[in-house]
């Protein structure tokens, strides 16, 4: 399912046309708890990163520090302004990433899956997913 470029579009490379159908899926997590991953969450973890990536759909994925560490930059019309961290009024929080390469948001889904199903039934994450926008 690849969207049309515009006339004259030219990739900067070979290695980008490969990519050209992307998704990111967006973990969704209550940053508040004391649920911290255990050894086997992330040994099953580290196997289905190495099985997926050996594959070619998974590009990237990284867990995210807390915010705390972050700051969240507003431009308002023109007027720029800064909050730093912790966001307390947020519910859940982005806490990680995955770039998955597929041919469809239904496969993209299906890597999504298996991203929480190596989570087991001891967490409550959500994954959001959406199309990259050709550029």
């Amino acid at each position: 399912m690849k969207r049309a470029l515009p006339p004259g579009f030219v990739y900067p490379s070979d290695e980008l046309k490969e990519l050209h159908v992307r998704f990111l899926s967006m973990v969704r997590v209550r940053e508040n708890t004391a649920q911290q991953p255990s050894e086997k969450l992330m040994a099953d973890m580290g196997k289905l990163i190495e099985e997926m990536t050996a594959k070619g759909v998974l590009l990237e994925t990284a867990g995210l520090r807390p915010t705390s560490e972050g700051v969240r930059l507003r431009n308002d019309h023109g007027r720029f302004s800064r909050t730093d961290g912790p966001f307390t009024e947020a519910k859940e929080v982005v806490g990680g990433y995955a770039l998955f390469k597929a041919d469809s948001m239904e496969e993209a889904l299906e890597l999504t899956r298996r991203f929480l199903a190596v989570h087991g039934e001891e967490w409550n994450i959500e994954c959001e997913v959406r199309q990259l926008a050709d550029m």
